[in-house]
């Protein structure tokens, strides 16, 4: 061995990292000069013994790993442009190990400038590599559990921006996630909801409440791609990462569970027979009228003789003449009124907003309705149920906030106008 070669030698083994230098022969061919222990650990090579420096490439680099080796080598000779690459060598003693490999090209100028030798660094990166692999497998792991779940995820940045849009989320939203990556979440709040969605947000990152539930207001909307409205319920927490905070939603679809709500409070609303609003309903309405200043007015009604209609035609036939009573009272009332079913043959209108001349005029009109059987009908086995309604109109007095005697009032007005001959319009 050459006195270059030993100090040469020497200087690699006192470099803490794996070091070895790399030259090319006139036929092409790698050889090692001189490498460290270092090296000869990492690559799982035997050292020279007797025979000593230099070394043919391909004895160090196991032959799973020289492939990739040679054209990064090649590639550096040809450039002379320094390189890194990592590379794993699974060794018998202790498994597998990670390195990273650093390229740096030599070049003599008495050899007209020519890379002649290339210096090969290495430092271990296993840890690194490990840790890595098990981010790897948490984030796969979490994006499995993510993209499985049924309710939509989607998280945004501080800037109020999407960073994450689950497969649930692109089914209930009608978005492909790499259309919404990016995109600010205004894009599935519908109005009038918008202006006032920042400052909720702002709210909750300011709260010491960590995730919470979005059941403050009455219902909840999200827009889909084609412009329809959504119900939804939200779930929203909040994170810390790097000093930002980002808000992660859980939106779960709750269409059907609103349609059923929607049809339970309609029968707790509705007279089942009629379809009209019930008692319960009117005297909601009514309630919340008289805590005004407006004026309101009631009718008050019954079919005259009801039980002689049952009597002669059948309960059937009864049934029938109270549903066509309803169709023709709800044409006449149309949106200016509640029209209510009291029970049995008795009937309530209220006339929100409207004076004592036009709860008359209205009042007649439906009187008039009746009598002259002016509705459009198709009564059993084709026969005509002849009918009149008597009706007793009130209008409320300026201060007057007593539901029962009010509704006591009219009373007394549908009972003036059965005593006066029915089939008439009474006021009190």
């Amino acid at each position: 061995m050459s006195e270059w070669t030993n100090r040469l030698q020497e200087f690699v083994d006192s470099i803490a990292a794996s070091v070895a230098l790399v030259g090319r022969d006139a036929a092409g061919s790698f050889f090692v000069p001189a490498c460290n222990q270092s090296f000869f650990a990492m690559t799982g090579g035997r050292p020279p013994g007797a025979y000593g420096f230099p070394l043919a490439f391909d004895s160090l680099i196991p032959s799973y790993a020289r492939h990739e080796f040679r054209e990064k080598l090649r590639d550096c000779f040809e450039s002379g442009i320094a390189d890194e690459f990592e590379q794993a060598y699974d060794l018998v003693a202790d498994g597998t190990h990670w390195w990273r490999l650093s390229l740096k090209p030599f070049r003599h100028t008495d050899a007209g400038n020519a890379v002649q030798e290339i210096l090969i660094t290495g430092l271990e990166i296993t840890a690194k590599m490990e840790l890595m692999n098990q981010l790897q497998i948490s984030t796969s792991r979490f994006r499995s559990v993510v993209d499985a779940a049924y309710d939509a995820i989607i998280t945004i940045d501080q800037e109020h921006n999407i960073t994450l849009f689950n497969r649930a989320a692109e089914n209930l939203f009608g978005y492909e996630a790499s259309e919404m990556i990016g995109q600010p979440l205004l894009r599935l709040i519908p109005e009038p909801h918008r202006s006032r969605h920042d400052s909720y947000v702002h709210q909750f990152a300011r709260s010491p409440v960590m995730s919470r539930q979005m059941n403050e207001r009455a219902r909840i909307y999200g827009l889909h791609r084609d412009g329809s409205r959504l119900p939804v319920e939200i779930a929203i927490s909040k994170i810390n990462v790097n000093g930002l905070l980002e808000f992660t939603a859980i939106i779960r679809d709750i269409e059907d569970r609103m349609r059923l709500m929607d049809l339970f409070q309609k029968e707790a609303e509705t007279d089942e027979l009629t379809g009209l609003a019930n008692r319960r309903e009117f005297l909601e309405v009514m309630e919340n009228s008289l805590r005004s200043d407006d004026d309101l007015s009631v009718l008050m009604l019954d079919i005259d003789f009801f039980k002689k209609v049952n009597d002669t035609y059948g309960h059937d036939a009864g049934d029938e003449v109270l549903k066509y009573l309803a169709k023709a009272g709800t044409a006449v009332v149309g949106a200016s009124g509640l029209f209510a079913r009291w029970g049995g043959e008795e009937f309530m209108v209220a006339l929100p907003k409207m004076g004592l001349d036009g709860a008359r005029s209205i009042a007649e009109r439906f009187r008039a309705t009746i009598a002259d059987q002016n509705f459009k009908y198709d009564w059993p086995d084709g026969k005509a149920i002849p009918f009149t309604i008597s009706i007793g109109v009130v209008t409320r007095a300026s201060d007057e906030r007593d539901m029962l005697a009010f509704l006591k009032r009219v009373d007394q007005a549908l009972y003036k106008a059965k005593e006066s001959g029915r089939n008439r319009v009474e006021t009190g």
